[in-house]
């Protein structure tokens, strides 16, 4: 127990200073007055128009960060993952058909996220469509293993118990 909490107490801390890094690179976009009309998604559904650096939304700033500072924004998606990957493994350590769910599910959606940054312009952008298609493959490729795993598991039981009927 004491091993898996504290991987998730280093990952949250990575996470948070990540974010902190991030939303401070990202908060260069309030002088960067020609990014306001394609970096501030946030902004424009609290139905505002920017006309000054200060009506930016805070959640801006990490778009800004993601399409030119990537980086710490990347650190963010795998320090997340990673504590994922922890409360998955000290939840379902023996429960193999959950496990099976649980990485299948946790794949699948981080490639449905990719799909949001596949026609991405920006290095940062791309940055993400490949960190999180990535991710999303290699959390499937565990979910096969696990059931690869777990259906030999069965396949040597029945045969042992076959054996032992004869």
């Amino acid at each position: 127990m004491f091993k898996y909490v504290l991987q998730i107490i280093v990952g949250t801390f990575i996470l948070l200073c990540a974010t902190f890094i991030a939303w401070y690179e990202g908060s260069a976009i309030v002088d960067d007055s020609l990014e306001w009309k394609y970096s501030t998604p946030f902004t424009e559904w609290l139905n505002k128009e920017v006309t000054n650096g200060s009506e930016i939304s805070q959640l801006d700033y990490f778009v800004y960060a993601v399409k030119f500072q990537p980086l710490y924004p990347t650190i963010m998606v795998i320090s997340f993952l990673y504590i994922l990957c922890v409360i998955g493994f000290y939840l379902i350590k023996n429960k193999l058909n959950y496990a099976t769910h649980y990485w299948g599910i946790v794949g699948c959606s981080m490639i449905l996220v990719s799909i949001l940054f596949s026609n991405a312009s920006t290095y940062g952008g791309k940055t993400f469509f490949w960190t999180f298609l990535a991710s999303g493959l290699g959390c499937i490729l565990v979910a096969v293993w696990i059931k690869k795993f777990k259906d030999k598991q069965i396949d040597e039981t029945n045969h042992h118990i076959y054996q032992v009927e004869q």
